[in-house]
Parts: C-alpha cells; sequence; structure tokens
C-alpha cells in the first residue's frame, strides 16, 4: 500500500464530510435549496478529480441540450463513478438511485434524503416501485436522473445483464435515455477496495439522447447495453 494513496483515500472522504456537512445543516436550517446541492455535487465530483490527480478525459457532452431532463445511464465499475459523472455530465442538476445500505449509514444517509437521492429497495417490489414513482416526479419537475442498470458494480469491469426498472422509467415519463460509458474508475477503486489509487486515466463517454418513444423495453436495453461495450472493450 502506497502512503500517499491512503492519504489521498483519507483527503477523498474528508471531502465527502465536507459535502455531507453542508447538505444536513442546510437542512436542519430549512434552507437548502436544490441549486446549494447541484453546486456540492460538482465541486464534490472536481474535487475527488483533483485530489486523485485523475486524468479525466469526457467526450460527448455536446450531445446533451441541457434544456431537459433526461435518464442517464451507465456501466458501473466504481464507487468513484458517482463523482466522475458529477464532474463529466452536462446536465445542472442530475439526482441517483442508490441502494437502501447507503441511506443507512448514520449522516450520510440523512444528507443523501436531503438532497433528493432516491432510495432503491432491493428485494422489496412494492417499495421499488415506490421509488420508481419518486424517480418519474423528479423527471417531470425538470430533474435528470443516473441509474445504473446492472444494478450493482462490476468486480472485473465486464458489462452485466441490465435491468428493466429504468428502462419502464423513460417509455413511463417519455424522458430521453443519455446512453454512458465509464472506464477506468475499477483501477481506481475496484470492488472491494479500500485506497484508492492515484493518477490514473478515466474515460467518461456520453451518447446522444434516445427518444423513447415507439421503441420496445428490450430494444431499447440492448441498444445502451452495446453503447456501454463499445465505450468499455474499444
Amino acid at each position: 500500500m502506497h502512503p500517499m494513496s491512503l492519504i489521498d483515500s483519507v483527503r477523498v472522504l474528508g471531502a465527502m464530510a465536507r459535502v455531507t456537512a453542508s447538505t444536513v445543516v442546510g437542512a436542519v436550517r430549512g434552507d437548502l435549496q436544490r441549486e446549494d446541492v447541484d453546486d456540492s455535487a460538482r465541486w464534490f465530483g472536481h474535487r475527488v478529480v483533483d485530489l486523485l490527480e485523475v486524468e479525466l478525459v469526457v467526450t460527448g457532452a455536446e450531445r446533451v441540450p441541457p434544456d431537459r431532463a433526461y435518464i442517464y445511464m451507465s456501466n458501473h465499475q466504481s464507487h468513484l463513478d458517482i463523482p466522475m459523472l458529477y464532474a463529466a455530465l452536462p446536465s445542472p442538476t442530475i439526482r441517483m438511485l442508490a441502494k437502501t445500505e447507503l441511506f443507512q449509514i448514520p449522516v450520510w444517509g440523512r444528507a443523501l434524503k436531503a438532497a433528493e437521492f432516491i432510495e432503491v429497495h432491493r428485494g422489496d417490489k412494492a417499495r421499488a416501485r415506490e421509488s420508481i414513482t419518486e424517480a418519474a416526479r423528479m423527471i417531470r419537475d425538470g430533474v435528470s436522473i443516473w441509474i445504473a442498470p446492472e444494478g450493482t458494480r462490476s468486480r472485473t469491469g465486464e458489462i452485466g445483464t441490465l435491468k428493466k426498472g429504468g428502462f419502464h422509467l423513460a417509455k413511463d415519463t417519455g424522458a430521453p435515455i443519455v446512453p454512458v460509458g465509464v472506464s477506468g474508475t475499477i483501477d481506481i477503486l475496484p470492488r472491494g477496495g479500500k485506497v484508492m489509487q492515484t493518477g490514473r486515466r478515466v474515460e467518461v463517454t456520453i451518447g446522444a439522447p434516445i427518444p423513447v418513444e415507439d421503441r420496445s423495453v428490450d430494444d431499447l436495453a440492448a441498444e445502451v447495453r452495446d453503447f456501454m461495450i463499445s465505450c468499455v472493450y474499444r
């Protein structure tokens, strides 16, 4: 374990704590605004890039006009996907679907709820439907949503089977799907890893929005998965 990697990992946790604290304080005071969360999320993304000396290469952002809500769908290599995507994606307001376990972490879970992140209850179909209903409400309110349709982080970087819930959400709301390929975050912090590596290259490739009208869920899922594969295995 390189000592600087450990120090940088602690610094990233410090940045996370700073964002968490400001969000909770704003929620307690009752003056937390959606724009405040947007700014904090962007700051955190760029701060992580700087702290870990990531060579972040973003292509395709110009394909996404920032004038409406989208459903972003990316492959999922690492916990580091989230700050990288906040540093890379063009939409001004993005919230993410996150597993219940993250909402159970003291203070951090409260910050996620205050920031309008959406809790996903795996294995509970009724509560999972509630999560999708909440996501649909936010999309109609102009908020873009990020989903990792694989449902979990890949252990090898290979693209897994895509779950269909996000595609049904797109069909129900009419929100275009923006496919995103993430490559390189697994080299910084693989699943099960404890220490973040520095000086790595991360590529985020953003596809053109995919209209969902007159498209089947299976067809959309196949197109999004093909895009992810083309980004990761090129």
